[in-house]
């Protein structure tokens, strides 16, 4: 499933169809390699707080935040979650981790060699197993463990309740080698993603049977053959704990007990104060306030005086937090009204002002606490696109699409989300990889840069045109599908250009919380009819249109200050809009084409932890609105987000983030695969919510994923991304922030990047050791 803001969830059912005809664009031929690697090195490094073993006190405890106690311990169930692989990769076997460049590297805990023996006439792959690899239970890890989950997950015994099989379907047989220490897997089929097989691999005693696989695993694992053992899933108590595994053969693990504690995000930087936890993902705003209390605690150091607090005249000013808005004014006119002769007024006033000191000295002693934290910071290894809805509407246009992509500046929207926060703003290249992952390489070119001038020509090769006749048109109506409740509110700007609900920020860092206060504080001005005799929530569901008032779409240009309006349907030029440029160039304004507006309906969640990708939205509409194309924004509760919207395909433009694998060939395919008519008549999208696809793309995957040359399989994915691009389905923008909190004494651990934890090198650094200095951003 994408992800649409924080957390990276199972991936979701297949659903409905669009396809996509051949591309009017040539796709750049790519080689299967070159003397530079155009794969290059990740963009930002991992940041964990190194420190070599001897460094690392022994024993311990990690509380660690996460999500939720997981529903199911079995990874390869639909309802596992993030909880769920970070516990099987603390206790169970994987036979490949990923490096810090997201590349397979083979696990020497477990295996000695793992390698293609044969090819012909079958592919025959030979492990060689760690000669003291040994499940909790004393019983060798052997093939009758492998053979035991290919059966589990092949799809061949429908009893087996699997969320996935990809790979385990194209193996003929598992078998014993010349000894117990070997096991040899046939394929039927050549599969050149193996590596990604039996990570990790479960006991047979969970895999042997449906009922073992089904709900033998869900609650406990008795048997595992890790670093750590599970003690205990106290879903009362919302934890998961971990102790060390005495029949651990490899390093043994610094910390005695791993605890998965489960915190609310929102709650995690008060958790991180309360001693509640030791390490949090957390947001930026999180983030901000753990870097602020370090550099008051550097402020406190050298003498700068008192850190969230500033003396004036008029008294205690916080610097940030509770009070940060509290300016002199304001301090005095509460001071005023408290000592008045309102006797009322000056209750609440006082009673007021009791309730923001305990809110400001709770605030400061949590800021306290949290000195003792650090932010440490990369990039997650997945990215956020913006989707385009190809089914049907103005997007089913490939041009139309194509014109979309063009009209974004992808490189000040990376900027946006990830300068703030220390972190290098380079745009993603591929639908497919990340840099650094073997499969990269920057094929954004096979569709082009930002370029308003050719955003236009698409568009009107397209047919749209400005100032054609228009038909009478109720703006919500689309919007309503798209919103999937009802009682939205719309919002545009009057004719003076003044702000109204949803009108877009003029300021790069603006947050769209402070324009969701407006819309719901100030006067609405529909620009079309409410759906009366129905209710919902207009804090949850919300419409806007950008472009939808007469303001020019080029604000930066030199302005025409008088004349009268533009309206839709009178002839361009004949007169000089108000608020639109000088006659020396045509006035641009909102397209339409057989009597309707070109506008897209722009879903965006609405709840906590996504004020980022809700400003990524409205500075795309900008984009969009300076080449004609309206947009009508939509913010919708997260439950909703991606199941009434995304996966049902009521949208026209969305954002929302794919992880990436180091196995796209077997991964990416559900995702960019052309749509398929079902059995039942219904149409099966599989995980392409965009709803574009194309006959070439499915074969280059299908190429890729049976091809045993690696540098070939590169070259096939390579091959498929740019057609991909082409096809301007979903336009790549940034990878994604990766912000961890952790104690400044917590070595190994923190933003991992693409590098699988190593769960045994944790710990707390012995009292006086230093770890290195933390990595910068570049």
């Amino acid at each position: 499933m994408p992800i649409p803001h924080d957390r990276v969830r199972p991936r979701a059912r297949r659903r409905t169809l669009a396809f996509l005809a051949a591309g009017v664009l040539t796709v750049p031929g790519l080689s299967g390699c070159s003397e530079e690697d155009p794969a290059g090195r990740p963009v930002a490094g991992q940041d964990i707080a190194p420190a070599a073993r001897d460094l690392v006190a022994d024993g311990g405890t990690l509380r660690w935040a996460v999500d939720a106690v997981p529903e199911t311990l079995n990874t390869f169930q639909s309802d596992a979650d993030p909880t769920t692989a970070r516990v099987a990769g603390a206790v169970l076997p994987s036979m490949y981790r990923l490096d810090a460049s997201g590349r397979p590297q083979l696990n020497t805990d477990y295996l000695e060699s793992a390698r293609i023996v044969e090819r012909e006439p079958r592919q025959v792959v030979l492990y060689k197993l760690h000669q003291e690899a040994v499940w909790s239970d004393g019983r060798e890890i052997g093939a009758a463990d492998f053979a035991a989950q290919w059966r589990a997950l092949s799809g061949k015994d429908a009893a087996y309740w699997t969320a996935r099989n990809a790979g385990y379907e194209r193996i003929e047989k598992i078998e014993r080698g010349d000894n117990d220490l070997e096991v040899r897997v046939t394929f039927a089929r050549p599969y050149a993603d193996w590596k990604s097989l039996f990570s990790p691999l479960y006991p047979k005693q969970v895999m042997g049977t449906p009922d073992s696989f089904n709900d033998g695993a869900r609650k406990k694992l008795k048997v595992t053959a890790g670093p750590f053992a599970l003690k205990e899933v106290d879903r009362k108590g919302g934890e998961v704990t971990l102790v060390r595994n005495p029949r651990w053969w490899g390093r043994t693990a610094k910390l005695s007990e791993l605890v998965l504690r489960a915190v609310p995000r929102a709650e995690r930087a008060e958790a991180l104060a309360e001693d509640k936890v030791d390490i949090a993902e957390i947001d930026s705003a999180q983030a901000e306030r753990i870097m602020l209390a370090s550099r008051d605690r550097k402020k406190t150091a050298q003498g700068a005086g008192p850190p969230l607090s500033q003396s004036g005249a008029l008294g205690r000013q916080s610097a940030h937090g509770p009070e940060s808005g509290l300016t002199p004014a304001r301090s005095l006119r509460s001071w005023a009204v408290a000592h008045g002769s309102d006797e009322k007024a000056a209750d609440d006033e006082i009673s007021a002002r009791k309730k923001r000191r305990a809110a400001l000295a709770e605030y400061t002693a949590q800021q306290s606490a949290l000195r003792g934290f650090a932010v440490r910071r990369s990039l997650e290894p997945a990215f956020t696109q913006l989707a385009l809805n190809g089914s049907d509407g103005p997007l089913a246009d490939e041009r139309v699409r194509r014109a979309v992509a063009r009209a974004i500046d992808r490189e000040k929207l990376a900027a946006l989300v990830l300068e703030p926060l220390g972190l290098p703003a380079e745009p993603v290249g591929s639908h497919l990889a990340l840099a650094g992952q073997a499969a990269y390489a920057d094929n954004s070119g096979a569709l082009g840069g930002q370029d308003a001038d050719e955003a236009r020509a698409l568009l009107a090769d397209a047919g749209w045109e400005q100032g054609g006749p228009l038909e009478p048109r109720e703006p919500l109506q689309e919007s309503k599908k798209a919103a999937g409740a009802e009682g939205e509110k719309t919002g545009t700007k009057d004719a003076s250009g003044s702000d109204k609900p949803g009108s877009r920020p003029d300021e790069p860092g603006q947050e769209s919380d402070e324009k969701d206060s407006d819309e719901r504080d100030s006067g609405k001005k529909d620009s079309g009819k409410k759906d009366s005799g129905k209710s919902g929530s207009a804090e949850d569901e919300s419409t806007y249109i950008v472009g939808g008032d007469d303001k020019p779409y080029d604000a930066d240009e030199t302005l025409a200050q008088d004349g009268k309006q533009f309206k839709p349907g009178g002839a361009p030029g004949a007169y000089a809009p108000q608020g639109t440029r000088a006659p020396a160039t045509a006035a641009r304004g909102p397209l339409a084409k057989n009597g309707k507006l070109l506008t897209l309906r722009f879903v965006l969640p609405s709840g906590p932890g996504t004020e980022s990708l809700r400003t990524v939205g409205e500075r795309i509409a900008v984009m969009l609105e300076r080449v004609g194309i309206r947009t009508e924004i939509t913010k919708v509760a997260d439950e909703s987000y991606f199941k009434d919207h995304i996966a049902n395909g009521q949208y026209d433009l969305a954002l929302y983030s794919w992880p990436t694998s180091a196995y796209p060939a077997t991964d990416a395919r559900p995702i960019y695969a052309k749509p398929v008519p079902a059995a039942d008549g219904s149409l099966n999208v599989e995980q392409n919510y965009t709803r574009v696809g194309t006959d070439r793309v499915d074969q280059l995957f299908d190429q890729a994923v049976s091809t045993l040359d690696e540098s070939k399989t590169r070259s096939l994915i390579r091959k498929a991304d740019a057609r991909i691009w082409a096809a301007a389905g979903s336009i790549p923008l940034y990878q994604r922030p990766q912000l961890v909190a952790a104690r400044t004494t917590l070595a190994n651990a923190g933003a991992f990047g693409f590098q699988t934890p190593v769960y045994e090198d944790m710990g707390f650094l012995k009292k006086g050791a230093k770890g290195p200095a933390r990595p910068t951003a570049s």
